[in-house]
């Protein structure tokens, strides 16, 4: 994928990540129809035909406090696109950022390549300012439940009967604090992911 080099955000080894731009959806969406697994297991349905667009043009709900929205790529030294993921900074109060999508590519797993990059975006949002990473699992899927434990977040709280296109599910709300300030500080700001909360 072509890239100006003033759009890499941080490098991690061979990979470099992008900021995408809208002229990118074509690339985007060829990546998620490639790799539609996620979208099969989270949604029920493949990728659709717009669902680059879906991604990058999502809006938050109006009453959520934010400073940006980003969609990543990572790219290796063929400049062929690895990973994508999408982050919000500052959502709810400043220093929590929230990775809402890393979706490695299908032939990477099991390589440690999704660890790999994964350091290298905590990395870069801690040097960002960020003080808690924010995310959210499905219960049962197990690949991903492992994977985020290992890498340090802890379960806040779960949010059921969550509609996402043709499934309903169990979520996981799970926070990493990544600064001085630990977990109780942060549901002491953040009270929609205390326990028990509606």
């Amino acid at each position: 994928m072509p890239f100006e080099s003033n759009r890499i955000l941080f490098e991690v080894g061979r990979y470099c990540a992008i900021e995408l731009v809208y002229d990118d959806l074509p690339v985007i969406q060829k990546f998620l129809e490639d790799n539609p697994a996620y979208f099969l297991s989270a949604e029920g349905c493949l990728p659709t035909k717009t669902q680059a667009e879906e991604e990058f043009e999502s809006e938050l709900p109006e009453e959520w406090a934010f400073t940006s929205k980003r969609a990543i790529a990572f790219v290796d030294g063929n400049k062929e696109l690895t990973a994508f993921a999408t982050t919000v900074s500052d959502l709810f109060v400043d220093g929590v950022w929230h990775i809402g999508l890393f979706i490695l590519s299908t032939d990477k797993h099991g390589q440690g390549v999704a660890r790999h990059l994964y350091d290298g975006l905590e990395n870069w949002l801690k040097g960002s300012g960020a003080k808690w990473l924010r995310l959210g699992v499905i219960v049962g899927n197990a690949r991903a439940e492992r994977f985020w434990e290992r890498n340090g977040y802890l379960e806040a709280r779960r949010r059921h009967g969550v509609a996402m296109k043709n499934a309903t599910h169990t979520l996981r709300v799970m926070i990493k604090p990544i600064g001085e300030a630990g977990l109780s500080e942060y549901l002491s700001l953040v009270s929609r992911d205390r326990p028990g909360s509606a």
